[in-house]
């Protein structure tokens, strides 16, 4: 039997109670500390984590003894804040949620925090580890022949209610491209083997929230738009987002197109938005079609139902701490999504925040020497 990982959690709300239910699905784990300030959420977390010991501040949190690696799944604009903390008390192993930071502002700190921490750090990136993806990621180069055009399109749900509703206002979110994109720009660096060079956007808040008001404040959001992302290697891809379109039966349908064929990942949304009426919920499919006029060749790639049934990510969650305990293990020495992939998922959010509001194109190097 491994050594038993202890982890401390960071913020307990809707996302950190999935990774709760997750880590209780891994060998050999145990959640030994939670700081949730949040009355009810932490109430809700005793569910999944009954032995946590329950702490109120992340100082309390991180003097605990038998912590061996760090959760952080609070709200967006604290995370460097929380980042720096572990650096000054206690530099453990780190999971951190996307996105990695939300003001660009804060680019200097989490350069200085790279240079000085001494232990891993790996920003979650759900989406690499959903089953359909994962499989398109590593047949890609041979359905394709390289890729040339990369599409991704999210249609899918509006923006949960959360804990005082930060995820109403950009300047805690960071920004709809930001906050909801940045998983989608990971991918494309990831799938394109290389960095982007401009980006092109066009977005707005036309359906949802436009009734909301929080302390006489209305919502800034986005709710829907497309970004267009040239890459140096020449290609490009393009990003689709529509949240006022619950109702498809596909909530992420990636195509990938080069000179030898296409392949497509179709992931459909969390089990329980399924209309019950329909029967059980759409499986996920990866489909290949090769430019030799063969036919496609359609695969249905299920999802362990234990996985779907302890997220809304298709069992990516799951998947990713086991590769972050191998980590922590010291089984593999780097993370899969390191800060500067995480850096540069948000550099491009922001890029196309910037040309959204400014309605041009923006190039990356604008954003790194804003950002050097």
């Amino acid at each position: 039997m491994s050594k038993t990982i202890n982890y401390g959690v960071i913020g307990c709300g809707m996302m950190g109670q999935e990774h709760l239910r997750n880590i209780a699905l891994l060998d050999d784990t145990r959640v030994a500390a939670i700081f949730e300030p949040d009355a009810h959420m932490a109430e809700e977390s005793r569910k999944f984590a009954p032995d946590a010991q329950f702490v109120d501040s992340v100082d309390a949190l991180l003097a605990v003894e038998d912590l061996d690696c760090i959760l952080i799944a609070s709200p967006n604009y604290r995370h460097v804040e929380q980042l720096e903390a572990l650096a000054t008390a206690r530099p453990l192993p780190v999971l951190v949620e996307k996105p990695l930071f939300t003001d660009p502002a804060d680019v200097a700190r989490l350069d200085a925090f790279r240079s000085n921490y001494p232990a891993p750090v790996w920003v979650a990136m759900e989406y690499r580890y959903m089953p359909p993806v994962a499989t398109l990621l590593n047949e890609v180069e041979a359905a394709t022949g390289g890729i040339r055009m990369l599409t991704i399109r999210e249609h899918r749900f509006p923006f949960l209610e959360k804990v005082g509703d930060w995820n109403r206002f950009n300047r805690y979110t960071g920004g709809t491209f930001v906050e909801k994109c940045c998983h989608f720009f990971d991918l494309m660096r990831l799938a394109l083997k290389s960095e982007p060079v401009r980006v092109l956007a066009s977005g707005g808040r036309d359906v949802n929230h436009l009734d909301e008001s929080y302390a006489g404040e209305a919502p800034d959001i986005l709710d829907n738009g497309y970004v267009i992302v040239d890459f140096a290697n020449g290609s490009r891809a393009l990003l689709e987002l529509c949240m006022f379109a619950e109702g498809s039966r596909y909530q992420e349908e990636i195509s990938a197109v080069g000179a030898k064929g296409k392949i497509e990942a179709l992931v459909p949304g969390p089990g329980r938005f399924w209309p019950e009426h329909l029967g059980a919920p759409p499986v996920p499919q990866v489909v290949v079609s090769p430019r030799a006029l063969k036919g496609p060749e359609v695969r249905d790639i299920p999802v362990d139902p234990a996985l779907l049934e302890a997220g809304d990510h298709n069992g990516s969650t799951f998947y990713q701490h086991q590769g972050f305990l191998e980590l922590v293990r010291g089984v593999r020495s780097q993370p899969d999504v390191s800060l500067d992939d995480g850096r540069m998922a948000v550099l491009m959010g922001m890029a196309a925040q910037m040309s959204m509001q400014q309605h041009r194109a923006v190039e990356i190097s604008e954003l790194m020497s804003t950002a050097a």
